[in-house]
Formats: C-alpha cells, structure tokens, sequence
C-alpha cells in the first residue's frame, strides 16, 4: 500500500471531520459530517450559509481539518490533517456520492460543499512512533 492508499484507507474509516476556517481577527473551527472522493480527492460536506465557518469561507476559501482516531494508547494514535480549498459542490456525482454515504440527509435538502484537498499529513503510531507520511497533492497533480 502506497502513502495516499494508506491515508485514504484511514479516511474511509471515519466520517466526522474538525474543520478550521479565519478571517483577519477572527477564526472559526466547526465538526462535519463527510464523505470522501477518492478520483478528486475531495471532501463533501453540508452546511448552511448561516454558520459562521462558511461566512468565513465566502471571505477565505482556505481552510484546514483534521480526522482522528481517539484513543489513550499512544501505540495506537492515528490522526490525519489536510489543508485544502472549500467551494460550493457543482459535481452532481459528488451530490450522489454523498447521499449514498448519507442517505437520509437528502430530506433535509442540504446545501452541499466540496474541500479539494492540497496536502495531507497522517501521524501514524501503529507503523512506528511519531510516523509521518506528507503528501502535497499540488505536486503529483
């Protein structure tokens, strides 16, 4: 298993993301449900324009996040963070991705949301302590 496999392989066991938005003089950070795509290296996510991280977001589409394994065995710490760019969903495949992962917030007609991924960087202590594979996706682009 390659780096990005590894850290997808981490990705598709999770769901909830923490997810950090700024301003100037003001910084923001919000949990999310997600869903992954692995061909755009993308996050989806719903949320409504009246949170207060997408009104950061429609000032500064850069963000960062993290997905973490909790856990008080240090033997057994796996987290993942990512630095990307948020943008409203226009991909209809990426829409169906996400209901399939949660079907029953199609009811709710949520306002959907992609993060394309630049860089990630999983700390993984079950390959070793304080293991770290970084990948910047700009460069293998």
């Amino acid at each position: 298993m390659n780096d990005l496999e590894s850290i997808e392989d981490f990705i598709k066991r999770h769901h909830v993301m923490s997810l950090a938005t700024s301003i100037p003089y003001e910084i923001s950070v919000c949990s999310l449900f997600f869903s992954y795509d692995k061909k755009t290296k993308s996050f989806i996510v719903a949320s409504s324009d009246e949170t207060l991280h997408i009104k950061h977001i429609l000032q500064n589409k850069n963000i960062a996040g993290n997905i973490l394994l909790e856990t008080k065995n240090v033997a057994e710490i796996q987290g993942l963070q990512f630095r990307g760019e948020f943008s409203p969903l226009e991909d209809k495949d990426l829409e169906k991705h996400y209901f399939q992962d949660f079907p029953y917030a199609k009811e709710m007609s949520p306002k959907l949301w992609q993060i394309k991924v630049k860089h990630f960087k999983l700390t993984d202590n079950t390959l070793g302590f304080g293991k770290k594979i970084l990948i910047d996706l700009e460069k293998i682009s």
